[in-house]
């Protein structure tokens, strides 16, 4: 009682007043800097990670732990610490957060509201900037501007319409606020991006301010995150479930489309005239938007990165994340996200076409050959060679064996699939070369959003408003087509196929394909699933494994050239969801606290 009596006899002069914290854009972009830490990274919220929802992902027999598990359950409260839900990765540990630099102890729920309530404390208090010069109230106001749209947005993409709070709420007034419908709640963060848009530069090393820490802007908010995430806003609202939720029709909204791809047509059209800096990045070098290694400790993302949180822990890397693939055999780690086979399917031919199509020249009985270069990039598929030195108890080990009862065939240790997931990590990543050990100085940071994204979104949204492939937004020369082959082509990857252009319906089953190959693993899925009302439809409900047995002798060069035979698919588990998968529920002490705030429906 002492020590907190002690505590408490603060010193008169240890407080800060409002008119001190706010008068000048050093103090209040030190209030502001605050927000930065409330973005969780996704990828590296424990140990081990659960961040892919869909049918994309599986983990190994035993991790029921992991959110992925539980989503495959369809037990949707497992997002929520009281449900046993503490390692879900970022959504819920209220009573354990902080804006501190702490990957482990970021939670998407509660750091939200308190980003909301923050942004609103400091654009009520914006009159007390005086000693400014008109630039830094702009990017003071434009930051709190993004942050309050940004912290709403990520909240509604998974629980739909919500109490959209721009004012500070008194903390002993009763609270009032109606959940809103999505699309009101999409317009209000409209707005808000659309302001912090026009109020924000495109690069801060550009501005006055800014070269004071020159070099050190590129996480820093600004006009092209704040464009991308206005179209995705927009794109969001007019998708078939958030326009089903809203008005109860199920298709895309045209209206919304059309503004989502002149927010995306504004994006690109600076970007395709070199007045920013970024840039897709060469396909050579497209690890280094997902891990970098012996760069002294870089961040990974290079000019194709838009927006990304902080750096709270490089070598957090280390502990779980780079471990978690590979299989356990390979780095002793004790859970293992695998991809599933039916998604697998969805990387197709260097020509470009899908592999259930006729002319694709895919080959049950060499079906590494041909693929999309992606393929070969992001997945390793059976006698790919994994070990390139070091001491291992076999030769014949130093080679993938994920054909049917092959020594990585192993449900708690290997892959239940037949394939293990490398699109973020490099193939030294093992117990035997020690690609990961803290001398490598390896990185794995993940963006929330990167320029392909902004080219995928663009193609959808302008296909949508105008019902063609042909079609674009008022003030970008790219059309849908245009913008999702620019993609393809990065990669190597032949042009979407004529066969596929002659309507809609075809294109959008090819923008739908590529944005699982392109954004594949990268916490897309789920939401996209979800918002085009395929989440309960087969055959996105199901997890599968490729099956199929070694034939003829065994190519250690080129493993693409190997042939199998017994080529088969097999079923591991079916998704049993409802029409109320499509929102998680809200916590049940939450929509207790007042008459309004109700649950999603079904829950």
């Amino acid at each position: 009682m002492t020590s907190c009596t002690d505590y408490l006899d603060k010193a008169p002069d240890s407080n800060i007043s409002e008119t001190e914290a706010f008068k000048n854009f050093q103090n209040f972009q030190g209030y502001t800097e605050e927000l930065y830490y409330c973005i969780p990274d996704f990828a590296r919220g424990y140990w081990t990670n659960s961040f892919n929802w869909g049918e994309d992902e599986i983990m190994n027999v035993g991790i029921d732990y992991h959110m992925c598990y539980k989503v495959d359950q369809g037990d949707f409260w497992g997002w929520q610490s009281e449900h046993d839900g503490w390692q879900s990765g970022w959504m819920d540990r209220r009573d354990n957060f902080t804006t501190e630099n702490d990957r482990m102890h970021k939670s998407l729920w509660p750091l939200a509201w308190y980003g909301i309530r923050k942004c609103n404390m400091g654009l009520a208090n914006m009159d007390l900037m005086t000693d400014a010069t008109q630039e830094e109230r702009n990017l003071v106001k434009g930051q709190l501007f993004f942050f309050r749209g940004w912290f709403h947005f990520e909240l509604m993409q998974y629980f739909g319409g919500l109490p959209y709070i721009d004012t500070v709420l008194s903390p002993t007034e009763t609270l009032t606020l109606p959940r809103l419908s999505y699309q009101e709640c999409a317009e209000k963060a409209a707005t808000d991006f659309r302001a912090a848009a026009d109020l924000l530069p495109i690069d801060w090393d550009n501005t006055t301010i800014g070269k004071d820490t020159k070099g050190k802007n590129e996480l820093r908010i600004n006009k092209i995150m704040a464009l991308g995430y206005l179209g995705k806003d927009l794109l969001w609202a007019g998708s078939p479930l958030m326009n089903y939720s809203s008005t109860g029709t199920k298709s895309y909204n045209t209206e919304y489309c059309k503004r989502a791809a002149e927010a995306f047509g504004e994006l690109l059209t600076l970007v395709e005239s070199e007045k920013t800096q970024y840039a897709l990045v060469d396909f050579k070098d497209y690890s280094s938007i997902f891990y970098t290694q012996g760069q002294d400790h870089l961040m990974p993302g290079s000019t194709e990165a838009i927006f990304r949180g902080p750096s709270y822990d490089w070598n957090g890397t280390n502990w779980g994340l780079s471990k978690q693939f590979g299989s356990g055999i390979f780095n002793d780690s004790g859970v293992t996200s695998m991809p599933t086979a039916n998604y697998v399917n969805y990387y197709g031919m260097a020509n470009g076409l899908p592999l259930d199509d006729p002319d694709s020249g895919f080959d049950k009985t060499h079906p590494w050959q041909g693929r999309d270069p992606r393929f070969y990039h992001d997945i390793v598929y059976d006698g790919v060679k994994m070990v390139t030195g070091g001491n291992i108890d076999t030769e014949d080990h130093r080679y993938a064996g994920l054909f049917t009862n092959g020594y990585l065939r192993d449900v708690t240790q290997g892959s239940r699939t037949g394939y293990l997931l490398y699109k973020f990590i490099p193939i030294n990543c093992n117990k035997f070369d020690n690609g990961y050990e803290y001398s490598r100085a390896f990185y794995i940071h993940l963006n929330w959003m990167r320029l392909a994204d902004i080219y995928l979104m663009y193609a959808e949204s302008a296909a949508n408003a105008t019902g063609n492939v042909t079609g674009k937004s008022s003030n970008c020369a790219l059309s849908a087509l245009d913008a999702i082959n620019k993609i393809r082509e990065r990669a190597g990857v032949a042009d979407v196929n004529a066969k596929y252009t002659g309507s809609l319906d075809k294109f959008m089953s090819e923008l739908r394909r590529e944005r699982a190959v392109e954004l594949a693993y990268e916490k897309h899925r789920f939401t996209d699933l979800r918002r085009w009302l395929l989440l309960t439809e087969y055959p996105y409900t199901i997890k599968t494994s490729q099956e199929f047995i070694r034939s003829g002798e065994f190519n250690t060069k080129d493993p693409k050239e190997n042939a199998v035979s017994e080529w088969r698919e097999k079923p591991i588990l079916t998704r049993k969801f409802s029409e109320k998968h499509y929102w998680l529920p809200l916590k049940k002490s939450d929509v207790s606290i007042y008459h309004g705030l109700d649950q999603n429906p079904g829950w």
